[in-house]
């Protein structure tokens, strides 16, 4: 849930650093990696009880404003109860257990659902880009809406987010307009 909480409304990019800078701020060195020379320098995702304790404003250097931090902090404090997510037969019983936290929505409890609970049938609602890939290689249509996308995955039940995955690893659809360069990107 750190990865789909640091990557909720940014772009890949700043996803991906925040969570760097959390496992590197908080988390233990990987034990295969200490005192071995060359290693690479890795590290474990922090405990949850160590997140818990962090104050939300902690996150900001990181690339985490306060609503994303305070959602990591709820999630680090239900993580017990959030483990029994894992154990449910009933996928949807178990996306509900994770949207209990406030500030995890239906988009990220697909998320964590497809990825650390092997739910096949989860779809990302509210993804900014799979409704255009699912569009485009489903229908031939360069945009679409998570109603279009919904009806279009539809004959692929219960394999919806496992199909969303394989149309991710074709590409994309069309793009349009003015592109932001990666520079000014990195500099957000």
């Amino acid at each position: 849930m750190v990865v789909t909480i640091c990557a909720q409304k940014v772009t890949g990019i700043e996803a991906k650093r925040s969570y760097r800078g959390i496992v590197r701020q908080w988390g233990e060195p990987a034990p295969a990696a200490e005192g071995v020379p060359g290693a690479p320098r890795l590290h474990l995702l922090p405990d949850p009880t160590v997140l818990a304790r962090q104050p939300s404003w902690a996150f900001h250097p990181l690339g985490l404003e306060r609503k994303r931090a305070e959602a990591l902090l709820r999630m680090a404090a239900a993580a017990g109860r959030l483990e029994a997510a894992a154990d449910l037969a009933d996928r949807v019983a178990a996306r509900r257990l994770l949207r209990a936290v406030p500030g995890v929505g239906v988009w990220t409890s697909a998320e964590v659902a497809l990825v650390a609970l092997g739910d096949a049938d989860a779809v990302s609602v509210g993804d900014y880009h799979l409704p255009n890939v699912a569009s485009w290689h489903l229908a031939g249509e360069p945009r679409g809406t998570d109603e279009r996308m919904l009806e279009l995955l539809e004959p692929f039940r219960p394999h919806r987010g496992r199909v969303l995955r394989l149309l991710q690893l074709a590409g994309g659809a069309p793009r349009y307009g003015p592109r932001m360069p990666l520079s000014q990107l990195e500099e957000r």
